[in-house]
């Protein structure tokens, strides 16, 4: 809690684990002097990508997402691992979901993923000059990789078709940088 934080911090303990998130409950005390619990999504940071090849597609992924149950379309995105930059990550990223490369980075924003949920924050790029290559998915990812037209990928954005927040936030975020 910060100094002006009208909640005070009792305690805070992991309810639950697993390699990718934990669930942390802080006991807090609050101004009318109750107590509650409030549960947090404790995660790393994490990157989206907005790949651009050399040829001006936007290069989209559709993967399945067991949360939703459906598939999706979105940017490649993932964990920032301890030790690594959030561009080292990006490209990683990159290089794993889309077999990517590219040749210019530029990063765009840090911003909070869910902040009524969780403590995650994301860091969105922009990756330009991108030759695309052999991925190299992780057992859970099932995708599909998919080279847009720019006009297309935002108006997919605008019309809902990309249901990822930050996937869509990076595509109207670098609207003007992709006509």
């Amino acid at each position: 809690m910060t100094d002006d934080s009208p909640l005070i911090l009792l305690a805070s303990e992991i309810g639950w684990q697993c390699p990718w998130y934990q669930i942390r409950q802080d006991h807090l005390r609050l101004p009318d002097g109750s107590e509650r619990i409030y549960n947090v999504v404790d995660k790393c940071d994490a990157v989206w990508i907005l790949p651009v090849t050399a040829a001006g597609d936007v290069v989209l992924i559709r993967s399945y997402r067991p949360t939703v149950r459906a598939w999706c379309y979105e940017l490649p995105a993932g964990g920032i691992e301890e030790g690594q930059t959030p561009l080292q990550a990006a490209q990683v990223e990159l290089k794993e979901e889309v077999g990517g490369v590219a040749t210019d980075w530029r990063f765009l924003m840090k911003v909070s993923t869910s902040n009524g949920l969780t403590n995650e924050y994301g860091h969105i790029f922009l990756a330009t000059g991108v030759t695309l290559g052999e991925p190299h998915h992780e057992p859970l990812e099932f995708l599909t990789i998919h080279p847009t037209p720019p006009d297309q990928a935002l108006a997919m954005a605008r019309a809902g078709e990309i249901d990822d927040a930050l996937s869509v936030m990076a595509l109207l975020l670098a609207a003007d940088r992709l006509s």
